[in-house]
């Protein structure tokens, strides 16, 4: 990969090659594909009444030690006992992220065990964790507040209420993989960003919301790809196949307009409308951006699979119960080898680019139902190579199979 010399934090950008470097740099760190890391969101719901708001201070009170600084400045944000952090979101969704691991069966032992702690935590208070992909009960309002999160607000709101819904209703399910060797990180990007409209509709849990039918699969998708294309659509395109991915991110990036502009904790932190950072860079604003504000920058862009060093795949619903590890399993198989990554693009590759029709009717659609099953298939066909041990590879093999049934009961 690309690399330049480490830059301060604070070094001002003043040439959009600048920015290239360090985005070089940063976002595409490479070697072995070995690690596999998960984040995993809930809404949170009254146990007696799932339709009854949840307040930030019940969420503290449940949370304890392990309460966010965003709802409780004095707490010390202790991790889980097997080092999961936890975090809310601006809607009071609860997001626990683990810390990679070289082993995927390490991984779903580990975080399955922080899972049944923050439960624990959680059954205590009365409450408990929700299922799907987006509220079913309640309409979006907002828990948790900061100069960030108006921001994201006001910016949204200019395009519609998409981008409420997203930030207080939505859940998802964020699985990380090494971007891999120099030479298999074009393959693995494309594969990771192809395989998603498939993915997407098999894995889809977001019909409903606010106690209505949304007529659509995956209401949180829906919510995601109607705020802004130059925020949260793919990167990647199956029009252009061989684009360099650090190109790609790049443009991305310097194209996309600022959501937030940090100041005080009390000041209104909304950007000037329409500004991008390759503007900023320009001279649109009073002063120059830093490599702090691209960094900060990129941590506002959401698009459907994200370059963090590594590369974080986040177009999948959040699943009920155990049934997070199945897209956890299925995406760890497809990337597990270069043999694989291939396969795994061909066989999606007529529905690469089908995310609002994965989104809207899920397996209904009937492409997208035989590459779900052509994906499964491949999927089970690759899972002994992930080493898990014998319980868990036959009770993730048996959910793989219901979901593949599920796929070829579609419209074929």
């Amino acid at each position: 990969m690309v690399t330049s010399p480490d830059l301060d934090r604070g070094t001002p950008l003043r040439q959009a090659a600048d920015a290239a470097r360090h985005i070089a740099r940063i976002c595409f760190k490479t070697g072995p594909p070995r690690r596999t890391g998960v984040e995993l969101e809930w809404t949170v719901h009254d146990a007696a009444d799932p339709a009854r708001p949840v307040d930030r201070e019940r969420l503290r009170a449940a949370l304890g030690r392990h309460s966010p600084t965003t709802i409780d400045s004095s707490s010390p944000a202790a991790p889980l006992r097997h080092g999961g952090a936890v975090t809310l979101e601006p809607g009071g969704q609860l997001e626990i992220s683990t810390a990679p691991r070289a082993s995927l069966a390490a991984l779903i032992e580990t975080t399955d065990a922080d899972i049944a702690q923050l439960s624990d935590l959680l059954r205590a208070a009365g409450l408990v964790l929700g299922r799907t992909g987006i509220d079913p009960w309640r309409t979006p309002r907002p828990v948790v507040e900061s100069p960030r999160y108006r921001a994201m607000r006001c910016v949204f709101d200019r395009q519609g209420r998409a981008g409420r819904t997203m930030m207080y209703s939505t859940a998802g399910l964020q699985v990380c993989l090494d971007a891999g060797e120099p030479d298999q990180v074009a393959a693995r990007w494309a594969a990771a960003h192809a395989v998603g409209p498939p993915l997407l509709a098999a894995f889809a849990t977001a019909g409903r919301h606010a106690g209505r039918s949304t007529g659509w699969a995956s209401a949180r998708m829906a919510a995601w790809l109607a705020i802004d294309p130059a925020r949260t659509g793919p990167v990647w395109s199956p029009a252009r196949p061989g684009a360099d991915p650090v190109a790609a991110w790049t443009a991305y990036a310097l194209a996309a307009p600022l959501l937030c502009l940090r100041g005080d904790d009390d000041a209104d932190w909304t950007p000037p409308a329409g500004v991008t950072f390759g503007d900023w860079i320009a001279g649109a604003l009073s002063r120059p951006p830093t490599t702090d504000d691209l960094d900060y920058h990129l941590s506002t862009l959401f698009p459907v699979v994200r370059p963090r060093g590594y590369l974080e795949i986040r177009y999948l619903d959040a699943q009920p119960g155990r049934d997070w590890r199945l897209p956890l399993a299925v995406l760890a198989a497809l990337l597990a080898d270069p043999d694989t990554v291939a396969r795994a693009t061909t066989l999606a590759a007529p529905v690469a680019d089908r995310w609002h029709a994965a989104a809207r009717y899920g397996l209904a659609d009937p492409a997208l139902a035989r590459a779900a099953a052509d994906l499964l298939d491949l999927a089970l066909t690759a899972l002994p190579r992930l080493d898990l041990p014998a319980p868990l590879h036959d009770e993730t093999t048996r959910g793989l199979r219901r979901r593949r049934a599920v796929a070829e009961e579609g419209p074929r």
